[in-house]
């Protein structure tokens, strides 16, 4: 039997070391787990042969993210799992998160200086209703004024329900200078990595958080947003409604 070639040995490791990772591995880390395996193959031969990976060997590694790496196999398994819901009776209400991220807000991330939850069918259209706003005022003590912002953020427990979670937090931004995304740090790597990378190329902040623990969500800012100038007509069409909780 003929004598596996370099490239065939520093392949064969790789798949090895990705079927017992679930999570998968980034490059960087799995050249190193290879070259401990081979130490006496150069670390240049191995960055060589990782590079790629997916390309090379598509039946069995794929990319969930950018410099990530996992075996095709987690891939099937989590494509067809389907998410199992908690009884009735169990299940955490969505609306548990709003104080808690609206205080986030305000005291952690320091986005605003007044949040509120909202939800529902406040603002009675078809384009949503924001599950917390808040807005950003400056300080009497304040050296610099600047203008008043509107932040705006969609909180969304359902790991099914982030496609249209997104497309709500981007329609947010038609009244909101800023806008969040704020998702389960369960939801699978694959669509965290889609929803990070849409979140920078739309400008939407995103937020991973427990969704278990409503007492203390942990939430972990992904993305920060960035500020536009939305459209002054819906902005106060919006806020109208929601004045003298907002702007007491």
């Amino acid at each position: 039997m003929p004598t596996p070639t370099r490239k065939q040995q520093i392949h064969s490791k790789a798949i090895e070391i990705l079927k017992s990772e679930p999570e998968g591995v980034r490059y960087s880390a799995l050249v190193s787990r290879v070259q401990a395996s081979l130490p006496d193959i150069s670390v240049n031969t191995i960055y060589g042969n990782l590079y790629s990976l997916d390309t090379q060997l598509p039946k069995d590694v794929y990319k969930p993210a950018r410099g990530h790496y996992r075996h095709l196999s987690f891939r099937q398994e989590e494509e067809e799992e389907t998410p199992q819901l908690p009884p009735a009776e169990e299940k955490v209400k969505e609306e548990r998160f709003y104080e808690p991220f609206a205080d986030w807000l305000v005291n952690e991330l320091e986005e605003c200086t007044k949040a509120i939850p909202v939800g529902g069918n406040l603002f009675k259209d078809k384009w949503g209703t924001p599950d917390v706003i808040g807005v950003r005022e400056s300080r009497r003590g304040d050296i610099i004024k600047f203008s008043t912002e509107i932040v705006s953020a969609e909180v969304k427990l359902d790991p099914s329900s982030l496609i249209t979670a997104f497309g709500q937090a981007c329609a947010y931004r038609l009244f909101s200078h800023k806008s969040y995304l704020v998702v389960p740090a369960t939801a699978s790597s694959d669509d965290i990595a889609r929803l990070d990378t849409l979140a920078r190329i739309f400008g939407i902040g995103l937020i991973l958080f427990d969704a278990s623990a409503p007492e203390d969500p942990q939430f972990d800012i992904r993305v920060r947003a960035q500020k536009h100038e939305p459209d002054m007509f819906y902005v106060n069409q919006c806020m109208k409604i929601i004045e003298d909780d907002l702007f007491e």
